[in-house]
């Protein structure tokens, strides 16, 4: 029987100091996301950017032992861009977060291929993380519903995020608007969806609304988040609830998931 491959990450293990004449792990990484930003993540390889930094391998690999453990220290960087308020309501907290996060997502699309991929346990996810937990907490929220309110909220954020990034990588790589994208697909999108009346309609009026596609999708993750929100707040517990009533609640819950239909066997 084999073992399980045992769990390695940058952050499992004691950091490096700088070494005489050497570059800083923090010089190496912020040259890595420049370097993601501007090329994208097939771009990032140890030699290129030992070449960008005018650095041979022996000084990246003193502070990382590989390819994954930078993009970890590159992805937690990211997750410091996300603003943490202290002090703030739980909604409050929740809502800087999401922007904050697809906003933090929007500047680096590379992190697209990395969220869920790599373990976000670096300082300024655990933060993150922290905060939000705290924020259910706060809300009222206990045990188990606090992870489940908590991934509500991340996975409504990366949801909304990881496509609109994509979409916002075609629109840098064919050079036009999104009104002029918007309005060369209008004749194809009469084609294909001839046969879906009400879709055509909405999407012809939403093109003739004159909105710029980039501030509707910003209304668009508002509204969601607001909706989210208000369906949270009115699951939390409230003080004068019972045990009885959230017994009731929790019932309700798991019928819901017994009932909801499998993808898989």
């Amino acid at each position: 029987m084999m073992s399980a491959k045992p769990f390695t990450s940058v952050w499992t293990r004691e950091r490096k100091g700088r070494r005489e004449q050497g570059l800083s792990r923090d010089q190496i990484v912020r040259a890595a996301i420049e370097l993601l930003d501007a090329e994208g993540l097939d771009a990032l390889s140890m030699r290129k950017l030992g070449a960008r930094l005018g650095a041979g391998a022996t000084s990246l690999y003193w502070h990382v032992a590989n390819k994954d453990e930078l993009l970890e220290l590159a992805m937690d960087e990211v997750y410091r861009e996300v603003p943490t308020p202290v002090g703030a309501s739980w909604r409050e907290t929740a809502g800087a977060i999401a922007w904050g996060l697809r906003g933090a997502i929007l500047a680096h699309p590379w992190s697209v291929g990395l969220i869920g991929v790599l373990p976000g346990i670096g300082p300024n996810a655990l933060v993150m993380s922290d905060l939000l937990v705290k924020a259910c907490k706060e809300a009222g929220f206990q045990g188990v519903d606090i992870d489940f309110a908590v991934g509500a909220v991340v996975a409504y954020t990366l949801g909304s995020a990881v496509p609109e990034a994509a979409w916002r990588g075609m629109l840098n790589r064919s050079g036009d608007s999104p009104c002029e994208v918007q309005t060369e697909m209008m004749p194809t999108i009469e084609g294909l969806a001839a046969g879906h009346p009400d879709l055509l309609e909405q999407y012809k009026d939403y093109t003739a609304s004159g909105i710029d596609p980039l501030i509707g999708r910003q209304i668009a993750f508002d509204y969601g988040l607001v909706a989210l929100l208000d369906g949270l707040d009115a699951r939390r517990p409230r003080p004068d609830t019972g045990p009885e009533e959230r017994g009731t609640e929790r019932v309700r819950g798991e019928r819901a998931a017994q009932d909801a239909p499998r993808t898989s066997p």
